[in-house]
């Protein structure tokens, strides 16, 4: 390479299962208006046709590689596992879900904006997010930058996140990383949780700005086999932001607004676990709640769960037939 070659990129899709969107998704990397990349397609241990379904590509085209691991990973864990294997040459790295797929002008447009701005360690979009016909499962996601900032101090996006409770780091498939940075770390998302995405965001900021691109050049597909349908269903997005706010959150905030940060934190969490226990959450629930809240330096506290627990209740009695049917639902027999 020159230094008029363009940049070289590493595309890499983890993929465990997935048959059934993958030919899409590897169609959309194919179409891209830019050209110079590889495409690592990680089959981690898929029992379906997906390995077939990349093999027949990476025939086609000399850009694609595909690699098997030799025992299942977690899907975090395969994610590191597939940065460790990009090209020492590439100057950025891109993620593509094998069940999403990218607008044709999406690596060019992310990498004009880390080109021309050489402080930026990754770079952000619009995103198309939804599935099937009914219209309210459509949106266009991560629009809350005002447009057209294309650059964002590091201080200034993380203290967005963090004390205003914006969210604009995206997914995987909508966010472009600086290649270095990548291959800096053994492992790039820091993390075993389903967030752990997010966590390496924060970890790349503390050296470096935000960049986006006010386009939608990513689709986010919405199914029930997704990682964030789980993630929503424990509010696994709770102890993960607390999480963060504990290692990262002193690089841009102050110690009193650390602790009233964590304080509103704790106190939607315990609301949130109010609710399931009113709910009658199970044992599983429980003990994966228990093991967030130590991975936080934190334990479950059973005299703030109770205050939590009341809170709802009284909220409730406005409602009096609701209030005793939440009542009869936690305290019912078991069958």
């Amino acid at each position: 390479m020159t230094s008029r070659d363009p940049p070289f990129v590493s595309v890499l899709t983890p993929v465990y299962n997935g048959e059934l969107y993958l030919a899409e998704c590897i169609e959309s990397v194919l179409k891209q208006t830019y050209k110079n990349f590889e495409y690592i397609i990680l089959n981690n241990c898929s029992s379906d046709r997906s390995l077939e379904i990349a093999s027949e590509y990476a025939a086609a085209d000399r850009r694609i590689r595909v690699e098997t691991n030799d025992a299942l990973l977690p899907i975090i864990a395969n994610h590191n596992h597939g940065f460790r294997l990009i090209s020492k040459q590439s100057k950025y790295c891109k993620v593509v879900s094998a069940d999403d797929w990218l607008f044709p002008e999406c690596l060019e447009k992310l990498i004009d904006v880390a080109e021309r701005h050489p402080s930026v360690g990754l770079v952000g979009s619009y995103q198309l997010s939804g599935a099937g016909s009914e219209w309210r499962r459509w949106r266009v996601k991560w629009s809350e930058i005002p447009y057209p900032s294309t650059v964002l101090s590091s201080a200034e996006i993380c203290r967005s996140q963090f004390i205003d409770g914006m969210y604009v780091f995206g997914t995987p498939t909508s966010l472009l990383y600086r290649a270095d940075l990548v291959r800096k770390r053994e492992n790039f998302y820091p993390n075993e949780t389903a967030e752990g995405d997010t966590s390496a965001c924060y970890q790349v900021l503390q050296e470096t700005d935000f960049g986006f691109v006010h386009q939608v050049l990513s689709y986010e597909r919405i199914h029930s086999r997704q990682m964030s349908e789980e993630s929503r269903t424990l509010n696994a997005y709770t102890p993960s932001l607390l999480g963060d706010l504990i290692k990262y959150g002193p690089t841009w905030l102050s110690e009193t607004e650390m602790q009233e940060r964590k304080e509103a934190i704790l106190n939607n969490y315990y609301d949130f676990l109010a609710a399931r226990f009113l709910n009658d959450a199970d044992s599983a629930f429980w003990k994966y709640h228990r093991k967030r809240l130590a991975d936080c330096d934190q334990t479950l506290s059973t005299p703030r769960l109770v205050r939590a627990v009341c809170a709802r209740l009284l909220r409730q009695l406005v409602n009096p037939g609701r209030a005793i049917q939440t009542v009869l639902r936690r305290f019912r027999p078991k069958v």
